[in-house]
């Protein structure tokens, strides 16, 4: 009776361990479970991912940029005489 008694504390240990590591790390686990239901799917294209956009231009506003360009302050636009 005694090795039955220490199967069932063993076994519910395991499952509260298991529980505590589940609810603990819970964030990490769901992005780590998306990442391999993506990579098991068939028609998962990872050019429709619109998440995670690597390739984006670092300047988020380009037309600040152009503004910028053509400017016509006094500070930018003396002209030699």
């Amino acid at each position: 009776m005694a090795a039955i008694t220490s199967a069932v504390i063993a076994i519910a240990g395991v499952v509260l361990g298991w529980i505590a590591i589940e609810i603990a790390c819970k964030p990490c686990l769901e992005k780590g479970r998306e990442a391999i239901d993506r990579s098991l799917n068939p028609n998962y294209d990872p050019d429709d991912d619109n998440d995670n956009n690597v390739r984006a231009p670092l300047n988020p506003s380009p037309d600040l940029e152009s503004k910028a360009d053509n400017d016509t302050s006094p500070s930018t636009s003396i002209k030699a005489v």
